[in-house]
């Protein structure tokens, strides 16, 4: 017996197909590659710092078209625009696209200083763009999990504090441009993954930091052939929040063997919860009676870490689903959808506010309120 389906039948309700352009290609530009394809968004065309480098990229990754800034800002046929070029052009690339009337996804650092990070959260708003930074860390379900858990806590919590630690900066002979403050901005170890840490911390806790205390780690003054660097290889900090909590936080480039090492642990008296982003399937639960590992898709799991639970349970994923979860977001977010949880550019101008009380408070020594 032969079943058939009428024309209509076959079609479901069309979903709306975004057209996105890249400029940049580096490491990061690869990642926003695959997750616009994987969102199931079009890659209509790159641009890098020439032509030529564009052209180079498009054919190493098969999209159609290398084009300039310029014409990738006046294609009809571009709805979005993910920025993935070195810090110090966030910003200038950010209001150029959001004065073009496209939406955008810029990397991190929004912009390297507040100013900068103000005018484009305001922009962004009156223009009526979506506009989002890939503080992707959010996406993980063990990091939802963690959020659903903290929100139905009996006791308050009150000590937060764990480190995010990597080794890729750890050879004196290393160069590379975050290592410029010119090009990378004023922050390296805290403006890179510092705030990454504390986007997790708000994010699951509801919790604000209000005051910060600061210290800066040097390790190498000068790099390669004598070059001088002028941003910090690591960083220590406590803080207070604005539900009376304290805490603090360890961050090194340096560390030998830690490869992308974020681990937290917020603690209250009845119970603390513990996540390492290396080991991301799983989250720890400490209480009085016993401790717990909550593995991602057990039969209890939260219906928020359920929905980003895409693969079957025992496969286990990682940054670039992350990634997919976020582009995917947004791109629905451009669609119409009202999402919960989107990190956008008011998150991106938080981070540029936590940078500069981390970068006043290491110079004068003393606590900086973030008002």
């Amino acid at each position: 017996m032969t079943t058939t389906f009428s024309r209509e039948e076959v079609i479901s309700t069309p979903q709306l197909v975004i057209n996105a352009g890249v400029i940049g290609f580096g490491f990061i530009g690869e990642v926003h590659v695959r997750a616009i394809r994987a969102a199931g968004g079009l890659v209509t065309a790159i641009a890098a710092k020439t032509l030529e480098e564009a052209q180079a990229a498009s054919l190493k990754m098969g999209i159609a078209k290398a084009l300039s800034i310029e014409e990738m800002l006046s294609d009809d046929d571009i709805d979005v625009i993910h920025i993935c070029t070195p810090n110090i052009f966030h910003a200038e690339l950010a209001e150029r696209v959001i004065k073009a009337g496209k939406h955008v996804i810029c990397e991190k650092p929004l912009a390297t200083s507040v100013a900068e990070a103000q005018y484009l959260n305001d922009l962004a708003q009156s223009k009526g763009v979506v506009a989002t930074v890939p503080f992707v860390y959010r996406y993980h379900p063990s990091v939802r999990e963690a959020r659903s858990r903290v929100s139905h806590l009996r006791e308050p919590l009150n000590l937060f504090h764990g480190y995010y630690l990597q080794d890729w900066l750890s050879r004196e002979t290393t160069i590379n441009w975050r290592l410029d403050s010119s090009i990378g901005g004023p922050s390296r170890a805290f403006g890179d993954i510092g705030v990454h840490w504390c986007d997790l911390l708000e994010f699951v806790t509801g919790h604000r930091i209000t005051h910060i205390n600061a210290q800066l780690m040097k390790v190498f003054q000068n790099r390669g052939d004598k070059i001088e660097i002028d941003t910090e290889d690591g960083a220590t900090m406590i803080f207070r929040t604005d539900k009376g909590a304290q805490g603090s936080l360890v961050l090194s480039q340096v560390s030998a063997g830690r490869k992308n090492k974020l681990w937290f642990s917020f603690e209250s008296p009845s119970e603390s919860f513990v996540f390492d982003q290396e080991a991301p399937d799983s989250l720890w639960i400490g209480g009085l009676a016993s401790n717990q590992i909550v593995m991602r898709g057990v039969a209890e799991e939260s219906a928020s870490a359920k929905s980003y639970s895409i693969l079957p349970a025992g496969h286990p994923q990682g940054y670039q689903d992350c990634f997919n979860s976020f582009v995917s977001e947004t791109y629905r977010t451009i669609g119409g959808a009202v999402i919960e949880g989107l990190p956008n550019f008011n998150d991106g101008l938080r981070a540029a506010k936590l940078t500069d009380a981390v970068l006043n408070s290491a110079k004068s020594g003393n606590w900086v309120e973030i008002k």
